[in-house]
Parts: C-alpha cells; sequence; structure tokens
C-alpha cells in the first residue's frame, strides 16, 4: 500500500494559496463518498500521521444506517481507525463557491484495522497483487452512463430529463444525437475543464439509448489507477450538473420505460514490459483470452451482487435492452455479456457488459479481475463464441432479484477464497441489512397494487 508523500501536499498548498477547505473523503463497499471537511492548515498532519475516521463509516448501508453484525459497530467500540491520503489524488474543486480541494484517502493496512477489512480498495489491490505475482498485469478502462435530470420533480413528484439550452425537455431517444450532445455543451465544457485539471482522462462523448441519457468514456491504464479516476470521475459529474442546476444520476433504472445505465468495464492482460497478451490478428484473441473469459463466466453468478448490488439495479435487465440476460461471450457483439470488440489486433481486450452504473468500481474491477485469475490459473475453455441474436439464443438466464444474488455469493466457496471472508462478512452484512430495509418499506408500488384489490 502506497500513499502520498508530505511534499505533495506542501507543493499543492504553495502553488493554490486561496485554498481555504479541504473536502477528505474514502469511498465505502455502496461507492459512496464519505469524510470530513478540514480547514487548509490541518492539511499537512493528515499526510504526516494520517486522520483518524470511526471503524462503522465502512460499514453502513446506502441510507447512511450503521449496521450492527458488521463487526465494526459495537464489538470494536466504534474505534478510530486512521486513514491516508492516496497520491495524485489532491485537487481543485472548481465548482466550489468557497476555495476547495479535495482529498481522497484509504485505510492503512495496520493502523486502519478493523475498518481496513472492508475498504473496497484494499479489496482491489489484493486481487491486483495476486495478477501481478504470476506475471500478470491487467490493464482496464471504464465506461459509465448517467442521466441529466432536472433538480425539480415534476408534478407527481417524479424525477424528469433536465431542460435543453433551448429551454424544452428532451423526449425521444435519439442514440448517437449530435444536437443533443450540443443542448448540454456548457455542462460538457465544465466537465471536460474539471476533468482536465484533476488529470481525468475523459473521452468520447455520446448521446445514448433515453432522452438525457450520456455515456463518456474513459482511457485505460494501469486497472488500479483506472478505478481511482472512474471513482473521482462519478463525484466531478454529480457536482458540475449541480452547478448547472441539474442532477446526474448513476442510478441502474431511473425509469422503467426507458434505457438502464450501465457500466462497461474493458480488460486486458499485459506482461512486465506492457506488452498485451490478448494480442491476436484473431479478432477471439488469443488463447489466454479465452481463458480470461472462461473464468469470467465460471464466477459470473458468484460475482452479480457486486456488479449489481441493488435492488433497483435488476430491473435493468431486460431482453433486446443492451443489458445482457445470459452468461454469454461473443466477438464483436452487443448481446453478449462478455464482449470481444473489433479493432487492430494489439487492442485486443474483453468488454465485461453486465454492471450497472451504480456497482462501486472498485468492487466490480476486483471481482473482474478474480475471475480473469480463476480463468487462467484453471485453463477453463468459454465455449464458442456466441454469433447473431444472444438474447434468443440463451439456454441459461442470469438471476434478476437481488436476494438471489446475495444467497449466491454468501454461499460461494470461490468468493470466500479469491475476495476473502473478511471482507465479505462485512459486505454481506450490509446487504442483508439494506435488503430488510427495502423490503418492509411501504410505498405507492405497493398502494397501487394492493390497496384495493386486496
Amino acid at each position: 500500500m502506497k500513499f502520498a508523500a508530505l511534499d505533495e501536499a506542501r507543493d499543492f498548498l504553495a502553488a493554490h494559496p486561496d485554498i481555504d477547505m479541504i473536502e477528505l473523503f474514502i469511498l465505502d463497499a455502496n461507492g459512496v463518498p464519505r469524510g470530513k471537511l478540514l480547514h487548509r492548515e490541518e492539511l499537512l498532519a493528515v499526510y504526516e500521521s494520517g486522520r483518524p475516521l470511526p471503524s462503522t463509516i465502512l460499514g453502513l448501508t446506502l441510507n447512511g444506517d450503521d449496521v450492527e453484525n458488521s463487526g465494526l459497530v459495537w464489538d470494536v467500540g466504534d474505534i478510530d481507525c486512521r486513514a491516508y491520503p492516496l497520491a495524485g489524488s489532491l485537487v481543485r474543486l472548481p465548482w466550489r463557491q468557497i476555495p476547495t480541494a479535495a482529498v481522497q484517502v484509504s485505510m492503512h493496512p495496520q493502523e486502519g484495522m478493523p475498518a481496513s477489512i472492508a475498504d473496497p480498495r484494499h479489496l482491489l489491490i489484493k486481487v491486483i497483487d495476486g495478477l501481478k505475482a504470476e506475471g500478470y498485469h491487467p490493464i482496464m478502462a471504464c465506461e459509465l452512463e448517467f442521466y441529466l435530470l432536472d433538480a425539480k420533480r415534476d408534478g407527481n413528484g417524479r424525477p424528469q430529463p433536465a431542460l435543453d439550452a433551448d429551454g424544452g425537455r428532451p423526449r425521444s431517444t435519439q442514440v448517437y444525437g449530435l444536437r443533443e450532445l450540443e443542448q448540454i455543451e456548457p455542462f460538457l465544457a465544465d466537465l471536460y475543464a474539471a476533468c482536465k485539471l484533476q488529470g481525468i482522462p475523459a473521452r468520447t462523448a455520446i448521446s445514448e439509448y433515453a432522452p438525457g441519457q450520456v455515456e463518456i468514456t474513459l482511457e485505460h491504464g494501469d486497472a488500479l489507477q483506472a478505478m481511482d479516476q472512474a471513482v473521482r470521475y462519478k463525484r466531478l459529474v454529480k457536482a458540475v450538473a449541480h452547478k448547472h442546476g441539474m442532477q446526474a444520476t448513476f442510478m441502474a433504472k431511473p425509469f422503467d420505460h426507458l434505457a438502464g445505465t450501465g457500466m462497461h468495464m474493458h480488460v486486458s492482460i499485459a506482461d512486465a514490459a506492457g506488452r498485451n497478451l490478448f494480442a491476436s490478428e484473431n479478432p477471439a484473441g488469443t488463447p489466454l483470452l479465452r481463458e480470461a473469459v472462461g473464468g469470467m463466466l465460471a464466477s459470473l453468478l458468484d460475482s452479480l451482487l457486486l456488479f449489481c448490488p441493488n435492488a433497483n439495479s435488476y430491473r435493468r435487465f431486460q431482453a433486446n435492452s443492451y443489458a445482457p440476460l445470459a452468461p454469454t461471450w461473443g466477438v464483436d457483439n452487443r448481446t453478449v455479456s462478455l464482449r470481444v470488440p473489433g479493432g487492430p489486433a494489439n487492442s485486443r481486450h474483453i468488454e465485461h457488459r453486465i454492471c450497472g452504473a451504480d456497482a462501486n468500481p472498485y468492487l466490480a474491477a476486483a471481482a473482474i479481475l478474480a475471475g480473469v485469475h480463476r480463468g487462467l490459473r484453471e485453463h477453463l475453455d468459454p465455449g464458442d463464441p456466441v454469433e447473431g441474436n444472444g438474447y434468443a439464443q440463451a439456454t441459461e438466464l442470469l438471476p434478476t432479484d437481488w436476494l438471489t444474488s446475495l444467497t449466491a455469493l454468501e454461499q460461494s466457496a470461490w468468493a470466500r477464497d479469491a475476495l476473502g471472508s473478511e471482507f465479505l462478512g462485512v459486505y454481506l452484512a450490509v446487504k442483508r441489512a439494506e435488503y430488510r430495509q427495502f423490503m418492509a418499506e411501504v410505498g405507492e408500488q405497493d398502494w397501487r397494487w394492493y390497496l384495493t384489490q386486496a
């Protein structure tokens, strides 16, 4: 575990004498940033000796409630655990009225106990280190879809697409539409500027399959660095949208009649010299690529909760929706779960299409790479790639409910070995608590279905 050097903070403060506040944050297992707002004069001490954070900060539900059986509450007296800054994460937040910077922290492996066992970034590092120990260096990239919504709800209290530059509200899909991107140009201009300022390699933007839905790709690179960038990018998108009077959401299925939002993860394996071990003139890649696909398919059900972590995540799985439904793979085929895109031989890689945009990038990447490692170790054969309509050819379907995925992870011997029983103990306790809370809540759908008919 490498943390930032003190000189990084000194240099930043010298270069930004106007900065008054520092937003210190850590990412919990749900992908929610949590932390503290510090004054400028407190920053150097964080780099010198870390910052104490309560153990419960990494054992909370999505709604911020303590989970008593996580082992991070009363059992340890909500002990302080020390977190340290990550190198390169100290950046200016250009949208803030008070001159403010942000720094991402992670739990120290020893000083951060017991909370460090629940730090999602630690889990990804563990999986990456396991691959590197055998000469495999994972390369990843992230494509994140999101909706731009009006900050105000409609007359029925429901979310609605944001107004465009002409004052109208987008109604039609217009996938790949250029006018749709032009209409949000002020938002995109500030978003790209903020990405550049923070060193986040944001690239192609496209209008997606629903009004107000956008996707921007992030450049590939070292797997850990790529997921760090994805985490910070999600925060940045929400903040810039808020500045423009909008709300950005990465919710997997915010509208029943419109497309869901996904997080496509691109993965390849390089050797120590940086050569792509999947590179091949064969569009299906090398035998090593096939083994990686085999491992990802074999561990798909056991990992699904990490790719689709919430009740709403499973509403995204619908036929002919470009969201995958089955443990399938194919070459340049968007109807399967694992796609090998076309392109030059040296760019050969796997596109993992299962994750919702609501997934924690660290945990999703850890599960993907653990599956890859399984395939390489066990030399797993994925079978023949699907050709044509993968929806029509599916013989085995993924579960489309939260509880089945939760139970599959809970009962998986492979997951306990690959991801660690300590991490899973905390994560599953949190997800069980969320499941109970969600199922206990009576709302508008219950009243529509049952109030007069039951």
